[in-house]
């Protein structure tokens, strides 16, 4: 199974931006991180950072026919981006949503998703032990679906 992990606005800073709230460990940190633990099942990980609405839907129809699942921390264009929403809706890929914090705990803004009902699960406030749930979710999913 090749999966496509993608990071939207702002996680570029992790270990920078809040710690109390993202943690101590930058995005790097994490990707090493996810690899060393994810699923034998996984074939291949292809990780995508950018902090542009139109980069991460370019990646998005650029890998489509190349991937088996995307999992999706989109930060702040979790609230409001249907171009987002649309770019995943249209290529019919299982995908994850997730969120390094408990996004039901902050501000009352952060607690609407866009994409939470074209994704097949969404995972909250595990810190990026929440990457490995979503990767086992995608092959959970994948399993049932043969």
């Amino acid at each position: 199974m090749i999966i496509l992990i993608i990071n939207g606005p702002n996680l570029n800073l992790l270990g920078v931006r809040k710690p109390e709230q993202y943690g101590k460990e930058s995005l790097t940190d994490i990707e090493k991180w996810i690899k060393i633990n994810a699923t034998p099942k996984i074939k291949k990980i292809i990780f995508f950072q950018s902090n542009h609405e139109g980069k991460i839907i370019d990646i998005i129809h650029e890998l489509y026919k190349k991937i088996d699942g995307i999992i999706i921390n989109p930060g702040a264009l979790t609230h409001y981006s249907y171009s987002l929403r649309d770019a995943i809706e249209s290529v019919q890929i299982p995908t994850v949503e997730i969120h390094l914090s408990n996004i039901m705990d902050r501000e009352s803004f952060r607690k609407t998703s866009v994409i939470k009902d074209i994704c097949i699960s969404q995972v909250f406030g595990k810190g990026k032990k929440g990457y490995l749930d979503a990767i086992n979710i995608l092959c959970n999913y994948k399993e049932n679906q043969l």
